[in-house]
């Protein structure tokens, strides 16, 4: 089984269209659809936007329908001039930019009690990822906060505290739940902003075309897996 969640209906809606044998199960207002995709068992949700909403239903994901690997999918903000509107980051890891305990002497973005920043994405699925994509793409650290970045120097807060290539609001919520469960993960997201102030309306024009080539990313993925 492979868990797909993304945050918006258009991350998702081209990935449920692809499925055959389709069921539907709505659990704490988030709707799992579970379904073929080829040969390939997959349940997609839409969780929302933040890291709240993406932890509660990667965790419902895992207790309901118990997925070997969990992608995230969708769209992000560049903090870096290698990355274009519409090139794709593959995540190394995943950081939670907005976590804050250095007041007790902690790296900004630990997560307390399992004393870790960097939540690693899985190796062999993010290869076998980067062999489904035929447009530009690079690996990298993924930041996630509950915040959308734009501000110039927000953005260069956060990619030089993290060495992070590009920004969003779910990734390391979901990769922190596939972490403390053993599952498989990795975060595929397409550029859809600059993350700063003058970009902001490049985030309207381009969102849809962003979330809707990571979705053909996965799909390519799962045809080929």
């Amino acid at each position: 089984m492979i868990g797909i969640i993304g945050a918006m209906n258009v991350e998702i809606d081209r990935i449920t269209a692809q499925m055959t044998n389709k069921s539907v199960q709505k659990i704490g207002g988030v709707t799992y659809t579970e379904g073929d995709i080829g040969d390939k068992k997959v349940v997609a949700a839409v969780c929302g936007i933040g890291k709240v909403f993406a932890a509660i239903c990667a965790q419902t994901m895992i207790l309901r329908y118990s997925p070997e690997v969990i992608i995230n999918t969708g769209v992000a903000g560049t903090l870096t001039n290698e990355l274009n509107i519409l090139d794709t980051v593959v995540a190394s890891a995943l950081v939670q930019h907005d976590m804050d305990t250095t007041y007790f002497g902690d790296p900004r973005g630990l997560i307390s009690g399992i004393n870790k920043v960097e939540f690693e994405c899985d190796e062999g699925l993010a290869e076998k990822i980067c062999e489904n994509i035929s447009s530009r793409y690079i690996r990298g650290i993924i930041a996630s906060g509950d915040a959308f970045i734009a501000d110039e120097n927000k953005k260069r807060d956060i990619k030089e505290t993290f060495n992070a290539v590009c920004c969003e609001m779910e990734g390391a919520a979901i990769a922190h739940v596939c972490y403390v469960n053993n599952i498989k993960c990795c975060v595929v997201r397409t550029i859809s902003d600059g993350a700063d102030g003058d970009k902001v309306m490049s985030y309207e024009a381009f969102c849809e075309k962003a979330a809707e080539k990571s979705a053909q990313i996965i799909i390519n993925t799962i045809n080929n897996l």
